[in-house]
């Protein structure tokens, strides 16, 4: 490449960008429409969009109760719920894989999801704090709880004695403390507990958005949003990151540090969404590989996009897991399960013939 031919090339690589963004945000916007006014009891769009002007205070559309309590109430702050869980598992899944090297990595790698399961089954089976006024919040607060034990376990081990945080014993920490929570788990739910218990932590091990209201998709979406702006923020180094430590060092990256920083936030961020919504999984796995496969591995343009793609993926998971069957809802973690299990496949395929699966990554 001349000199000359620079300054066309960049301008071409920000329409790319600029396409893609817009492409996903049409996306984001149009699966958003389709969460409001698909379910039990169909919307028409005229009338979704006639109740939120009404409630934004820009107009004055004539909208009855019902449709004002389905569409404001319930519909809304569950969409808004499952984009803020979708964007910020993309997102933290983007990051894993970049800091530990390993293409397979998900949220959960760090022990998150069966430590947040300990807490749950807590609750559900042996009913520790599921009385008088806090028993509303006791699941959730359980949850956090077990996730944020199991990730402070997981980095004590992996940092034990150096102070460092090296992808592989990461990595080989979360597998173990997993095993543990795991075993937890299976034990209580299966001696101490009886169907109906059993069947509660399923259906939350499977992840779900239904009861997700206005408090809670707020919440929701402040934690992703703050975690993918710190994350963004770090999108040089990121870059950095996936030539390798060695290479991100000599660019002037404070490796540990930076480490430490991006797995916390991750880490924090996973268990701020597990606690409310239980475990989506395939979500933070599948779509970073996709928005690699279609727009390089550039993380300026990655997390964005891994964002916007994986809030889309999950609201549209959630339209199917609630319109499916008649008068009956499916876990949500259901539907990306199906949805990812294929990919997950073809990635292991693709790894096994000897391609990269990262999809462009340097």
């Amino acid at each position: 490449m001349t000199v000359e031919d620079r300054p066309a090339a960049r301008p071409a690589g920000a329409g790319r960008a600029a396409a893609g963004l817009t492409v996903a945000v049409v996306l984001l916007l149009v699966t958003v429409l389709l969460g409001l006014a698909v379910g039990s009891v169909h919307e028409p769009p005229h009338v979704v969009a006639g109740v939120v002007l009404r409630r934004l205070g820009l107009g004055d559309s004539p909208v009855t109760l019902l449709d004002d309590q389905i569409v404001w109430q319930l519909r809304l702050p569950r969409v808004l719920g499952a984009s803020a869980t979708g964007a910020g598992l993309a997102v933290c899944g983007a990051v894993l894989q970049t800091l530990t090297g390993n293409d397979l990595a998900d949220p959960y790698l760090l022990g998150i999801s069966n430590g947040a399961a300990v807490g749950a089954v807590t609750v559900i089976v042996l009913g520790v704090g599921a009385t008088g006024a806090a028993a509303v919040g006791a699941l959730p607060a359980a949850a956090f709880a077990g996730a944020l034990l199991a990730v402070v376990v997981v980095l004590a081990l992996a940092a034990a004695r150096t102070r460092s945080l090296p992808a592989a014993r990461t990595v080989l920490a979360g597998i173990a403390v997993g095993q543990i929570c795991g075993a937890y788990t299976s034990f209580v739910v299966l001696v101490l507990g009886d169907r109906n218990a059993a069947r509660g932590v399923m259906e939350w091990t499977l992840g779900s958005v239904a009861g997700v209201r206005w408090g809670t998709a707020v919440f929701l979406t402040a934690v992703a949003v703050a975690g993918t702006l710190v994350m963004v923020a770090a999108a040089r180094d990121l870059d950095a990151f996936a030539f390798g430590e060695t290479a991100a060092r000599s660019f002037g990256v404070h490796v540990e540090r930076t480490r430490w920083a991006l797995v916390a936030t991750a880490a924090l961020v996973t268990a701020c969404l597990v606690a409310h919504t239980g475990v989506i999984g395939f979500v933070g796995l599948v779509v970073p590989h996709v928005v690699r496969l279609v727009c390089g591995p550039r993380h300026a343009l990655l997390l964005p996009l891994s964002a916007l793609l994986g809030a889309s993926l999950l609201v549209g998971s959630d339209i199917v897991a609630r319109s499916v069957l008649p008068d009956q809802e499916i876990p949500v973690g259901v539907v990306t399960a199906g949805l990812g299990a294929p990919f997950f496949a073809w990635l292991l395929w693709r790894r096994t013939g000897g391609g990269s699966a990262a999809g462009g990554r340097p």
